[in-house]
């Protein structure tokens, strides 16, 4: 049995303390290094997911590792639902009394050309990274963030090239990616602030490998990327971490790519040379960081 993941933050200890977030998709990959950095950061949070027996699992394992005075609490939600999203929103708020924080990480996609797409499974897609996110996001608008303001980040993709075999999720998430600029215009008077992550191709996760049936299928994309290694799934939960912060109270309405500089690489006639002179960034870093103080 693999040993437990130590887990740090490249933030100060106590940022979150007394913060509320909800993370969908928070039991799995880059949703769960988001929910263990918050949780490591002081903040509440409630993880939301369709599968529950997955979810509760990831819960008590989470659980186990909070060190922090932060409470971790999980729900069952079919975020294509809307009376299940509201129920997601007003449940947290009688637990907590408070949501300061929407992490919109729920979604799934298959890989498949368009032309074998069936109706059901292109809805399925859309409705869930795009419809999904829409409700969340309005649920928490409605229910609390007209009269006391928060932050939200949706997590979407480098589909600005398109992304083939993935039409509907490109579609999906380039739509999510304007519906960040239009909400963070549209509910700015009430102090909300909301951005946007987009993870690239190359950001390894042990679930993403699964759901893809192939291991090795991220290290194909290694020659196109300029810092010519993988990205990790801290490396998407501190990009989270830093838009929640007040490190960011002057950014809204942007997306922060987080692609190793893929997404300008393939579109240029220079060739970078193959290097080991990027250094992945893990919570193992700030725990051999702080050995030495």
């Amino acid at each position: 049995m693999a040993a437990p993941t130590k887990i740090s933050s490249v933030f100060r200890n106590g940022l979150f303390n007394g913060k509320v977030a909800i993370v969908t998709g928070g039991g799995t990959g880059i949703g769960k290094a988001i929910t263990q950095e918050l949780l490591y950061l002081g903040c509440n949070v409630m993880v939301a997911s369709r599968n529950e027996e997955r979810l509760r699992k990831a819960t008590d394992e989470m659980k186990k590792n909070i060190t922090s005075p932060a409470e971790l609490d999980h729900m069952q939600c079919n975020i294509r639902k809307e009376e299940q999203v509201q129920n997601l929103i007003s449940t947290t708020l009688k637990r907590f009394g408070k949501l300061d924080f929407l992490i919109n990480n729920g979604g799934g996609q298959f890989p498949a050309r368009a032309e074998s797409f069936s109706l059901k499974g292109w809805n399925a897609v859309i409705e869930t990274n795009l419809t999904g996110t829409f409700l969340c996001c309005r649920e928490v608008y409605n229910q609390w963030m007209n009269d006391n303001g928060g932050v939200i980040v949706n997590i979407i993709a480098d589909m600005w090239k398109g992304l083939p075999m993935m039409s509907h999720t490109g579609a999906a998430r380039a739509a999510v990616d304007n519906l960040t600029k239009s909400l963070a215009l549209e509910w700015a008077e009430s102090g909300v602030r909301i951005n946007s992550v987009a993870p690239g191709s190359s950001i390894y996760s042990e679930t993403a490998a699964a759901n893809y049936g192939d291991p090795k299928i991220f290290a194909y994309n290694i020659p196109k990327i300029p810092l010519k290694r993988l990205g990790t799934v801290e490396e998407i939960s501190t990009s989270v971490c830093f838009l929640l912060s007040p490190a960011s109270a002057y950014i809204t309405g942007e997306t922060i790519k987080v692609d190793g500089g893929g997404s300008l690489y393939s579109t240029m006639i220079f060739d970078i040379p193959d290097h080991k002179k990027s250094k992945a960034y893990t919570w193992k870093d700030d725990e051999k960081s702080k050995s030495k103080l």
